[in-house]
């Protein structure tokens, strides 16, 4: 069974459960990336019953924002239902608020502008083990709580033949550790079933192993519209800035200069917060906190994340 095949039996699975356990359609959900439109895809072809969501984060790009929306459009004319979850609090205005910018350690961004989402609900996210540089595939459900506790992996073949005898999923088993992950994160980890009790949601991983190639083959065989920014020379979509992009955030602000504005300013805010709080940094003002976030390591006195901890 080829990959497109194996990945839209999987979402016909789990679109099954969802219904069966969650009374509820399974949701897609969609950030207006490559992986996502591969992703829906899958489900369009899949004829299962879905709904589509998007975490709106504030600081995705404009031709992001487009896409997405173009995409609903398309949806919402063949009768699927599309929401688009708008967050209380801006990046611009949570960064103030935590008084520490965004960081590879500290990333409460996607905690609380896309994490939130879908509680109660079965979800189906396009992570790839292919996007980090481990590849280690460990199962296919996964129970994952906050606090730290038991992690309960169940593999592949059990929960296949679990399922295909019982129509019902079973818990086979501990390995003792504890583990946070966020629903963002590409690694070696992640599962093609996963299930986190923080926050209700169960999540089906169903292109978990397709290979980075093997997504732009089936984005050109397929003919799949996707967002605009790959031919500007974008290798990620996803919030402009994102530390998790490394060294490639210079390129973004270079296309996307305001952004790199509104981060300035939200640190400035920041900053003003934390003096008056009593708090003592080694930043002097908004441009050397912007240094420190982009990890050029030239400030006198630099400090770590566990040192501002």
């Amino acid at each position: 069974m080829d990959k497109e095949q194996s990945s839209i039996e999987l979402i016909k699975m789990a679109a099954d459960i969802s219904l069966r356990y969650y009374k509820k359609p399974i949701v897609c959900t969609y950030s207006g990336g490559k992986d996502s439109d591969v992703l829906l895809e899958l489900f369009l072809r899949s004829g299962v019953i879905f709904e589509v969501h998007n975490s709106h984060t504030t600081a995705d790009a404009p031709q992001t924002v487009y896409h997405i929306r173009e995409k609903f459009q398309q949806l919402d004319e063949k009768g699927i239902k599309c929401t688009i979850g708008k967050p209380k609090l801006s990046m611009w205005q949570l960064i103030p608020q935590k008084k520490i910018p965004p960081t590879r350690l500290a990333r409460y961004c996607c905690s609380y502008l896309k994490e939130t989402a879908c509680k109660n609900r079965l979800i189906s996210t396009g992570v790839r083990w292919d996007e980090s540089n481990a590849r280690r595939e460990r199962g296919v459900m996964e129970i994952v709580t906050i606090k730290k506790k038991d992690k309960i992996v169940l593999q592949r073949n059990d929960i296949y033949e679990g399922y295909n005898e019982n129509r019902q999923l079973s818990l086979l088993g501990t390995d003792g550790t504890g583990e946070i992950m966020l629903m963002s994160d590409n690694s070696e980890k992640r599962l093609l079933f996963e299930q986190c009790l923080s926050k209700e949601k169960s999540v089906c991983n169903p292109i978990v192993n397709w290979k980075t190639q093997e997504l732009w083959d089936y984005i050109e065989s397929e003919r799949i519209m996707v967002n605009p920014l790959y031919e500007r020379g974008f290798t990620r979509i996803g919030c402009i800035g994102c530390p998790m992009a490394g060294r490639n955030r210079y390129f973004e602000f270079s296309v996307f200069p305001k952004y790199k504005q509104m981060y300035l300013n939200a640190f400035k805010i920041m900053l003003h917060r934390l003096w008056e709080s009593g708090a003592k940094t080694v930043w002097r003002n908004e441009h050397d906190v912007f240094k420190w976030w982009m990890e050029e390591k030239i400030l006198d006195g630099q400090i770590s994340i566990e040192d501002f901890e």
